[in-house]
């Protein structure tokens, strides 16, 4: 018997990186840029909040990078709880990247942020 078994994996390249869908009839996106953006603001914040930095800039130094890299991404430990769970779920209007929450200011009032994301989903 020659049989050929094939192998379907759901995902999408960008380019902003690679985009898996764990399940067509849900269409979860996960943002992995978005989730690295995270990941790395919550590691800085930590630096700071234990006294291994003591500012952004030096964060910025010893990363090589510019200073305002390094607060941009700092902004998003300011998300609410819920808002970092639907990120990491892949329910992240695909619209809202990384390259927004740089370019633009993060109200610090969980509510507004609610009614951020929500807006972002009317548009689709």
């Amino acid at each position: 018997m020659n049989e050929t078994l094939a192998t379907f994996i759901p995902m999408t390249f960008r380019r902003r990186g690679v985009q898996f869908i764990a399940r067509e009839e849900e269409q979860r996106v996960h943002d992995v840029t978005l989730i690295e953006g995270l990941a790395r603001a919550f590691y800085w914040q930590h630096l700071l909040d234990t006294g291994v930095m003591n500012s952004g800039t030096a964060i910025a130094r010893a990363e090589r990078r510019h200073p305002s890299v390094v607060n941009e991404l700092l902004r998003l430990t300011l998300l609410a709880p819920d808002i970092i769970e639907q990120f990491m779920a892949g329910q992240q209007p695909g619209t809202l990247t990384l390259m927004w929450f740089q370019r633009h200011r993060l109200m610090v009032d969980w509510h507004e942020q609610r009614q951020l994301i929500a807006s972002f989903q009317e548009d689709v």
